[in-house]
């Protein structure tokens, strides 16, 4: 089910994506590797920590 809306998707996978970036090319520890997880969470649409705290920033679907 997904629980991730436009604007935080987007902003999960360029967060992600700058993270990984940032550790390849050794600006940050390994750390930086943490950005696959909002990454994955960003391109799937869904994330288990919004699931557990009941969150969701997906707009309501309208039923036509």
């Amino acid at each position: 089910m997904k629980n991730v809306g436009g604007l935080d998707r987007g902003l999960r996978i360029v967060i992600g994506l700058v993270l990984i970036a940032l550790a390849a090319t050794g600006t940050v520890g390994w750390w930086g590797w943490i950005g696959v997880v909002p990454l994955l969470t960003g391109l799937v649409g869904a994330c288990p920590a919004y699931s557990l705290l009941g969150m969701n920033t997906c707009p309501m679907r309208k039923n036509d």
